[in-house]
């Protein structure tokens, strides 16, 4: 190694030095070369810098964020648990009583902490006014057998829960059995399904031969034109409750996995845990496109059957944007002390479709009330000026039932203001004549509660 004159902070190899000794101005351009190096070295490390900290930012707000995330999740679950473990300990015990409709006061639990029975005190999510209209109209009307459900949709809890059987006054809680046949109301399902999975337009063409309230195979399973193929838009098919359509809907456009889906997602075939001893839902839904899937799909069955419970459960899940809550009864409980044991929360049983799938289907609901099997009976609360700035929407539903026997008639829907969602389940069972449309029902109970409440709010 040798140093040159004038650059003894430098330090050159052999060969650099013998090309400086032949070209004197390889010094300068040394020099030059090294200031370049030098800026180029400052260049990378200032753009190093620049990449690496907005980079090491976002990771730690990735982290930070997942973390937080698995914090809120955690504590969700937490939650969830603690909910259905207190629900399920007073399940038991309450079931007989709601069964046959009492709301006691007090009941005695399983302390599981030290193995003993524990008196509790129950506060119950019943609204009184709601309630009692509810019992009012079916005691009017007395139909053969009849049952009411109101529930806030936001939250799940139960607002009204009526039951009535002509000449029994002691009979088993209606509203709890799983056992009437839903009928047209599983259109709501296949409706869903459409609207959410394929997002089809409510104003979506389906031609259909055949009437409008019948099912036959051979308009069913055959696609050909004829001169009395109609057309019908999917708005108008769900308002005017046509069988035909749904049936060549879900063929044309679905799968049967698809009615599988969005019947699962509703509730059917699932056991949901919470204070309310109610049946479960229940259908079968068949791997093939075969004339029991339009069966299905149409609600033109005996299979599928509902509760009036699950039938709120599923209007409100409409009205909340997609989101099923779990129903409850018990709203608070207190120890024989006094103390607060219990508050009950709101919490999810499932997302049934996307708020822009729960867009689409209140299109299709709001028809039934406005234009569709619904209008007679809303027709006057749908035109009051009083009652313009509430949304409403719904679905009817017929068919004869063999537990108990008779014609049932069905209306879940909904009620939506700023600062409210009221999901509502009707039902009806004549054996001969009906005396009482679960439509008129429905539409009382709203027009009670709203009524009501605008004229306090006006202070009138």
């Amino acid at each position: 190694m040798y140093k040159i004159p004038g650059l003894e902070s430098k330090v050159y190899p052999q060969k650099a030095l013998q090309k400086i000794k032949a070209n004197p101005d390889n010094q300068g351009m040394t020099r030059t070369r090294t200031k370049k190096t030098r800026s180029t070295a400052r260049k990378w490390l200032f753009l190093g810098f620049g990449v690496s900290v907005p980079i090491l930012v976002i990771t730690g707000l990735v982290a930070f964020y997942q973390a937080g995330n698995q914090d809120v999740q955690t504590h969700e679950a937490e939650r969830t648990t603690k909910l259905q473990s207190f629900r399920e300990r007073i399940a038991e015990p309450l079931a007989p009583y709601l069964l046959h409709n009492q709301l006691v006061s007090e009941i005695e639990v399983n302390d599981p902490e030290n193995d003993t029975k524990q008196k509790l005190s129950l506060e119950y999510s019943i609204d009184l006014a709601l309630q009692k209209e509810s019992e009012k109209l079916l005691k009017s009307y007395r139909p053969d057998y009849g049952a009411i459900v109101a529930m806030d949709a936001n939250t799940g809890r139960i607002l009204a829960m009526a039951s009535y059987q002509k000449g029994d006054e002691n009979a088993p809680n209606l509203a709890l059995r799983g056992t009437y046949p839903a009928a047209s109301i599983f259109k709501i399902v296949t409706a869903t399904a459409a609207v959410d999975k394929y997002e089809l337009s409510p104003d979506t063409l389906i031609l259909f031969n055949g009437g409008n309230h019948t099912l036959y195979k051979k308009n069913v399973m055959k696609t050909q034109m004829n001169r009395w193929t109609r057309n019908m838009t999917l708005r108008e098919a769900f308002a005017r409750s046509i069988n035909t359509v749904f049936a060549r809907l879900t063929f044309e456009k679905m799968q049967p996995s698809d009615i599988k889906e969005y019947a699962i997602r509703f509730g059917f075939n699932q056991n949901i845990k919470t204070d309310l001893p109610f049946d479960p839902g229940f259908t079968d839904i068949p791997l093939e496109k075969d004339f029991h899937l339009a069966e299905v799909s149409s609600g033109y069955n005996r299979v599928t059957r509902m509760s009036p419970i699950q039938g709120a459960m599923i209007a409100a899940s409409v009205a909340g944007d997609g989101v099923m809550r779990v129903p409850y009864i018990v709203d608070r409980a207190r120890d024989d002390k006094g103390q607060i044991v219990f508050e009950s929360e709101a919490m999810t049983a499932a997302v049934t479709m996307t708020k822009a799938g729960a867009q689409r289907l209140r299109n299709l609901m709001g028809a039934t009330v406005t234009s569709g099997t619904g209008r007679k009976s809303f027709r006057q609360m749908v035109k009051s000026r009083k009652f313009e700035e509430i949304e409403m929407g719904g679905k009817t539903g017929s068919l004869l039932g063999d537990n108990p026997k008779g014609k049932v008639d069905w209306f879940v829907g909904y009620a939506i203001d700023d600062n409210e969602k009221i999901a509502i389940a009707a039902i009806t069972v004549n054996k001969e004549k009906w005396t009482v449309k679960s439509t008129y029902l429905a539409q009382s109970v709203f027009r009670k509660h709203f009524g009501n409440k605008y004229l306090v709010s006006r202070g009138e």
